[in-house]
């Protein structure tokens, strides 16, 4: 096999050109799905960082000794991460609640059961929103080696009839037919690895984010728990002490 050969073996244009058009549609048709995919991992790289970067501000600022108003306060009224919006959440029912009155027990249980019901849904839709492109990755993942396989077969299948034409079968004439075949395998698989990479490491760290946000939706029940008195306690409307006059007169 001469030097020149060898070159055009390992020239991804020369194969390109030398296959058939099944062969380069398939080619082209992984290559598409490749820079799709890469367009999710990037934009997806980018999104998780900034997510987590701003939860742990988010933290931090939760972590110093602040309110939790004042944290809610400075995040605005409709911020646009998950945790402080899940802090305006809980605050707003928690004002609008108590703004009617002092509660008893049955109000407060009813107060913390539809802060658990917002800040699970709010979890739900900001789950599905954090996974929008992780089914792209999942698709590219398990089907580009089977398509690049079906591209590597046809290849072959047409490289079989070209050197029963030429009726020799010297590795001058088999070799780049094959390669040509099999090219569309290797972008199968240069498609498929980065993609099956890169979905299970954002499935994983989408699991985090939204175990996080259950954590804090944890933490608020918790501290509107604490305010209200803790279950099986007095309620927060407690009556007046003994020395009262209220008291006596209602005694």
């Amino acid at each position: 096999m001469t030097v020149a050969a060898e070159a055009s073996m390992m020239n991804p244009v020369h194969l390109f050109m030398a296959a058939d058009w099944v062969v380069k549609s398939v080619m082209i048709g992984l290559a598409v799905a490749s820079v799709w995919s890469w367009t999710v991992i990037i934009d997806k790289a980018f999104r998780f960082a900034a997510l987590n970067t701003q939860a742990e501000a988010f933290e931090t600022a939760i972590g110093s000794g602040r309110s939790l108003e004042e944290v809610a306060a400075q995040a605005g009224p409709e911020p646009v991460h998950a945790l402080p919006r899940m802090l305006v959440i809980a605050l707003q029912d928690w004002r609008e609640t108590r703004s009617r009155g002092a509660l008893t027990d049955t109000q407060g249980n009813l107060l913390i059961s539809r802060i658990d019901r917002a800040l699970d849904a709010l979890i739900a839709r900001e789950g599905q929103r954090i996974e929008e492109g992780l089914g792209v990755l999942s698709v590219v993942a398990t089907a580009s080696p089977f398509i690049g396989l079906f591209g590597t077969v046809w290849g072959i299948m047409n490289a079989f009839g070209r050197i029963a034409a030429a009726g020799n079968t010297n590795l001058t004439t088999v070799a780049p037919a094959i390669a040509e075949a099999l090219f569309a395998t290797a972008i199968g698989l240069a498609a498929a690895i980065p993609a099956y990479i890169a979905y299970n490491k954002f499935s994983i760290d989408a699991g985090k984010f939204t175990g996080r946000l259950e954590s804090f939706a944890d933490d608020l029940q918790s501290a509107v728990a604490r305010r209200l008195g803790a279950p099986g306690s007095a309620p927060v409307a407690t009556p007046p002490p003994a020395s009262d006059p209220a008291y006596r007169r209602s005694v």
